[in-house]
């Protein structure tokens, strides 16, 4: 049997994605968490051969806890399950140690599969996103940049950002200025929503 670790914080698909998997016959999952922050302490217990994340939980995203999980448990083969196919969010999988990355749009007998594939030490990735991420290129935004614009988002000040980030007005400017050139956006909201989109916040 194949051992799942499953991490969704969605309930309901949470419990139809045990279902889905519990029909295929080699698999057993064999821990269900909806926090990010419990992925690693449940797959230590249980020793998963394979995890299943989502990205976007509450207590830590997948694309962190899999770097985390990746470093403590390195024989388990992690996969991405997620409605957000954005390319730069392949890009920092991969980094990260994930062997593939599904979309949740994508035919559930894919699932099965792609588990089976990923132990036998196959990647496996959504081929409409592969070729995304390949024609994005890579992320131009620094760290910095990156945090400022995330700080942006929800249509913060300048004074705001500047106050969350302990930086000053006039160095928020100049990231934000530069990560507004680079994103070729009108002003910081529109820079971070695009860099949102392409998956580099």
């Amino acid at each position: 049997m194949i051992r799942v670790l499953l991490a969704e914080d969605q309930a309901m698909v949470r419990g139809a994605l045990v279902a889905l998997l519990s029909l295929a016959g080699d698999i057993e999952v064999v821990a269900e968490v909806g926090r990010g922050d419990q992925v690693v302490p449940a797959a230590l217990e249980t020793q998963p051969d394979v995890a299943l994340l989502d990205i976007e939980m509450p207590g830590g995203d997948g694309l962190t806890v899999a770097a985390a999980l990746h470093r403590q448990l390195p024989e388990c083969r992690i996969l991405i399950l997620t409605t957000f196919g954005r390319p730069g969010y392949l890009k920092q999988a991969l980094a990260n140690g994930v062997v593939g990355f599904l979309l949740k749009d994508a035919p559930s007998a894919q699932l099965a599969t792609a588990i089976r594939r990923a132990l036998a030490g196959e990647r496996i990735v959504d081929p409409g996103l592969a070729i995304a991420a390949l024609s994005e290129g890579d992320n131009p935004l620094t760290e910095r940049e990156r945090e400022v614009l995330r700080a942006a988002l929800p249509g913060a000040s300048i004074a705001e950002i500047a106050a969350q980030l302990f930086l000053s007005e006039g160095t928020v400017r100049n990231y934000l200025s530069v990560a507004i050139q680079k994103m070729g956006a009108r002003n910081r909201i529109e820079a971070a929503q695009l860099a949102r989109q392409k998956g580099w916040l």
